[in-house]
């Protein structure tokens, strides 16, 4: 009977944008096995998801499949669960003294919904204010691409950017605001292929409200080539 009520509660959780911690909920033997194992076993479970289906694996078109899916989930769009990825982000003197935020707008998100693992597309937003230091522009995209390739919820993702450029830049002062459209909702369920989600992180002087409108008037600009 509990193994039944925890089923229903599960499934009733798994079709709402839920999440239980602003950590990726990973496994303490999550690094256990090399990636070259975790492919191999995937492989396995991919080819047996896809004959549950009925699908003929001797097809041609068919037979590799399993294994791209497996080198993708391992070397792709899951690689950011893997900490040895995480971009190495090396920081600078402030020395020609900006005082004022630096905004990087409009960085392409690519992540995947940990509910049904179907893709988060969208674009993140991200500002912070020198407190002495700066980072490479790139590497706030970097940040933004190893969190996204992850199995993801959108607010997690978002709490993590900021956390790590927090941590990176050593400063409260650091915002983030996603925009992303969720094909689980957009190709499943309702089907409102119209919606999208916004989710924002504001620390330090971004939660004061002057700061935060002057960033969001910002990344409201129409920037053109």
């Amino acid at each position: 009977m509990k193994i039944e009520n925890k089923i229903e509660t599960l499934e009733a959780l798994g079709y709402d944008h839920i999440g239980t911690s602003s950590n990726t909920p990973m496994r303490t033997d999550a690094f256990k096995l090399s990636e070259k194992e975790k492919i191999s076993i995937i492989k396995e479970d991919v080819r047996h998801i896809m004959e549950t289906l009925g699908l003929d694996l001797t097809d041609d078109s068919l037979s590799g499949t399993p294994n791209r899916v497996a080198k993708m989930f391992v070397n792709e769009i899951f690689g950011g669960l893997d900490p040895k990825k995480k971009p190495s982000s090396s920081t600078f003197d402030n020395k020609y003294k900006y005082g004022e935020m630096l905004v990087e707008k409009n960085i392409t998100v690519y992540s995947t919904c940990e509910h049904h693992f179907l893709p988060i597309v969208g674009k993140a937003h991200i500002a912070y204010i020198s407190n002495g230091t700066v980072v490479g522009l790139s590497k706030m995209n970097r940040i933004v691409d190893y969190f996204a390739k992850r199995p993801q919820v959108q607010e997690r993702l978002t709490i993590q950017v900021v956390k790590e450029l927090q941590a990176v830049l050593n400063t409260k002062d650091v915002a983030c605001v996603i925009d992303a459209k969720h094909l689980c909702v957009n190709s499943r369920g309702i089907r409102d292929i119209e919606s999208s989600t916004v989710t924002s992180e504001f620390g330090g002087k971004f939660k004061e409200e002057a700061t935060r409108r002057e960033f969001l008037d910002y990344i409201k600009l129409d920037t053109k080539f």
